[in-house]
């Protein structure tokens, strides 16, 4: 699209500049040229207004948990279709996981995927904390700060070893990474196939208990504490538990912080039934009372950010029995209307809450920038349609792959324009 855009009547959302107003947006050529109450003057006709009731403008959103599969898997996702999808989703920023083949666990892996990462999106690299993910060996962490990493985690596997988180966190020191860890005690969970409960019994699946996720960040806190007060960060937490020892290490001091996903706030076990392979993740779907102790979490700002845990898979993978079935969904296409749907609409969260969660906290943990709404200012903007209902398609996706269980649902809250590096990403959903 041109990148001469009037947004008429707006409301403007940024936590930073104190704003939250119904005014006129305009930007040109990759920048903010005005910015207030009051309308322009001397409008040119070249100019595309767009009228804007009802919509809002927020610094751009940020999804610090996708897996983007490449290298190595581009039958699911490559990092074009991954980045399309986050555009389409309203995100002009992600962090791609490292469990990719191979692992992004040397400075070259990274070069490849920000050498292949040019569009729209800013694709910012989180790199392995063991060599090959496979928890035994540290990797040369201050090369991959230095080579751009803003994150280390093994994600998609435990790092098993107390020893070794140990040693990470004081290798991490003296340049202060975040470590991020998938908070899962392996020996608990050996070949799990969803929450142990009820269905799980009732369908002879086997469990993950959710102590085995709470065992771990426990056990992270202490180290985090004991290594200096490191910055730790809980990913995709899951459960009552959870929520209650971040909480807790937050009340100590520690700098420890968490992300939820859209499907743990939304969704509970029940969506599983049925061996409803697209409901099928790691952490599994849990209790309505870990749902509850989320939202809770949401709201009194003990989790920090939402974030998606975009996991595509081939068609053929998800189609298999429950149990040969690959954990993981998409959710970069999902994620806007869902927290719109379920924290402001159905909630009554504020939208400055919304714009916190999604855009300032994720850039807060991660030390990026934080893009401001002001004149003069470059324009990374997340434009969204706040009352627009809309029904998921997943065939309108533009991620290459289709495994949600969302397909059918009726959100309120629809994202329309990602705009950013001077570009702009009308979104179609």
């Amino acid at each position: 699209m041109a990148m001469d855009l009037l947004f008429e009547r707006i409301r403007i959302v940024s936590p930073l500049d104190k704003l939250d107003s119904v005014g006129y947006l305009w930007v040109q050529h990759g920048s903010i040229v005005h910015c207030s109450t009051e309308p322009p003057a001397n409008i040119p006709p070249t100019t595309c207004r767009i009228a804007a009731d009802d919509w809002m403008a927020a610094p751009g959103f940020v999804d610090m948990h996708v897996h983007l599969r490449e290298p190595g898997q581009t039958h699911k996702e490559t990092i074009a279709t991954g980045s399309a999808a986050a555009a389409n989703g309203g995100f002009t920023d992600i962090v791609c996981m490292p469990n990719t083949e191979p692992p992004i666990d040397t400075p070259t892996v990274i070069e490849y995927i920000q050498r292949r990462a040019t569009g729209l999106v800013a694709v910012h690299v989180c790199a392995a904390i063991s060599v090959g993910r496979h928890g035994e060996v540290l990797t040369p962490m201050e090369h991959l700060h230095e080579a751009g990493a803003v994150m280390f985690s093994d994600d998609g596997s435990c790092v098993r070893s107390a020893e070794l988180m140990r040693r990470a966190f004081e290798y991490a020191a003296p340049f202060d990474a975040l470590l991020s860890q998938h908070c899962e005690e392996h020996s608990m969970t050996d070949r799990f196939d969803i929450n142990e409960g009820a269905i799980a019994m009732r369908l002879g699946l086997r469990g993950y208990p959710s102590v085995a996720e709470d065992i771990i960040i426990a056990r992270d806190i202490l180290l985090a504490e004991y290594c200096g007060n490191r910055r730790y960060h809980v990913s995709h937490m899951s459960t009552r538990g959870a929520v209650r020892l971040v909480r807790l290490a937050k009340s100590w001091g520690l700098r420890v912080s968490a992300e939820v996903t859209p499907h743990h706030f939304t969704l509970t076990e029940d969506a599983a039934d049925g061996f409803n392979t697209n409901a099928k993740m790691n952490p599994p779907l849990r209790c309505r009372h870990d749902v509850e102790a989320i939202l809770e979490g949401l709201a009194d700002g003990t989790i920090d950010a939402i974030a998606t845990d975009h996991a595509p898979h081939a068609p053929s993978e998800k189609a298999q029995l429950f149990a040969q079935a690959p954990n993981g969904i998409i959710g970069l296409e999902t994620a806007v209307g869902l927290a719109l749907t379920e924290l402001y609409h159905k909630r009554k969260f504020p939208l400055t809450r919304i714009v916190e969660l999604m855009s300032v906290a994720p850039r807060r943990i991660l030390q990026l920038p934080q893009p401001r709404i002001a004149v003069g200012e470059p324009a990374v903007l997340t434009i969204v349609a706040l009352e627009q209902e809309w029904t998921v398609e997943p065939e309108r996706f533009r991620s290459k792959s289709r495994n949600t269980p969302f397909g059918g649902w009726l959100l309120q809250g629809k994202p329309r324009f990602a705009i950013n590096r001077g570009q702009v990403w009308e979104c179609e959903l």
